[in-house]
């Protein structure tokens, strides 16, 4: 999803702190779409980098490493947290969802958010008036100056786009 610039950024025989300088930034977005706190974010992205160093010689792509990393440490910073954040929920308050299920619903969430931090700002926005302020067509076509059955066309492939990113990473439609 990312342009071919992106796609060269933090090649293999590029320096950790060349890598860190092109890639910290994302990083810290991606790691933020997982745990929703900048702090959290920034310590495992600051960790992911600690690993990469340690085993830099190893790592044939660093970009995508990095990327690995950051999601299994901030998949198990959410799991080692889980009880916290359910504790936090009203006492009285029931719940139907299983502790893994909702843990399962967190990590299927912050896997949509990082895909759609790897969208373009347009289709973000297209995304958010359709499916967070409920806007028609009409209205979206009017607000980005773009037709109508453009709008479909775009959420269209924006949606299937998604789907195949949350297969890719073993989200079936089920969940």
């Amino acid at each position: 999803m990312g342009t071919p610039e992106q796609a060269e950024a933090c090649a293999p025989k590029e320096s950790i702190e060349g890598c860190f300088r092109d890639e910290e930034s994302p990083l810290l977005r991606y790691a933020y779409s997982f745990v929703r706190r900048r702090e959290v974010a920034e310590e495992l992205v600051q960790e992911a980098f600690m690993r990469a160093h340690q085993h830099w010689n190893d790592v044939e792509q660093p970009k995508a490493w990095l990327y690995r990393a950051v999601r299994n440490l901030a998949l198990n910073h959410l799991r080692k947290h889980k009880r916290e954040s359910l504790s936090e929920e009203e006492p009285h308050q029931e719940s139907q969802v299983l502790p893994d299920q909702q843990t399962r619903r967190l990590e299927v969430a912050a896997q949509l958010r990082a895909l759609m931090a790897e969208m373009s700002e347009p289709d973000r926005e297209l995304i958010r008036l359709k499916y967070e302020e409920d806007q028609s067509y009409a209205n979206i076509a009017e607000k980005l100056g773009i037709g109508v059955g453009n709008v479909g066309y775009r959420l269209h492939h924006l949606l299937k786009s998604l789907g195949d990113g949350l297969k890719r990473v073993g989200v079936d439609s089920a969940e």
